[in-house]
């Protein structure tokens, strides 16, 4: 999980410059109806690494990868992400992640690597991983950055418009 850890890290310090270039005003504006404005995104993405954050502690203390899933358009409406100010959300992504980064350092490699017939990624995963195959959590931790990097890169294309 070190390089899970890592490569999180970097994908947080690339992003950030990026991140901090979106000005307030298009921070609020919505690529087409119907679809997240940055702000909402961001917040989807705190949500992601609060969500995720519980899951990797969990799987410490339990003997499968079964765990909650959530609404996340909901979540995101709920929060009302899109009236909180750009660069708090920026900042409390940046924090949250790195900590996340801490608890991909601290999973043991052979807990993140034993292999899982009993689990839920083909419902809460990004890229999902049939109910009726084995999964493990480090999977889940590099699923979980990849998922990180997609919606990433759908904000690099709002900065460079």
């Amino acid at each position: 999980m070190q390089s899970t850890a890592a490569e999180l890290r970097r994908a947080v310090e690339e992003a950030l410059p990026v991140l901090l270039a979106i000005d307030e005003g298009a921070s609020v504006r919505s690529p087409a109806p119907g679809k997240w404005c940055p702000r909402e995104l961001v917040g989807h993405l705190i949500d992601s690494a609060a969500n995720n954050h519980q899951r990797f502690v969990r799987a410490r203390l339990q003997d499968d990868l079964v765990f909650p899933g959530y609404d996340q358009d909901a979540w995101v409406s709920l929060q009302r992400y899109r009236e909180a100010p750009w660069r708090e959300l920026v900042e409390l992504w940046r924090l949250y992640n790195l900590h996340l980064a801490r608890v991909f350092e601290a999973i043991p490699p052979e807990l993140a690597r034993r292999s899982h017939m009993r689990h839920n990624f083909d419902q809460i995963a990004w890229r999902t991983v049939p109910a009726s195959e084995p999964a493990t959590l480090e999977y889940f931790a590099d699923d979980y950055v990849g998922h990180l990097r997609h919606h990433l890169s759908q904000l690099n294309a709002t900065a460079q418009r």
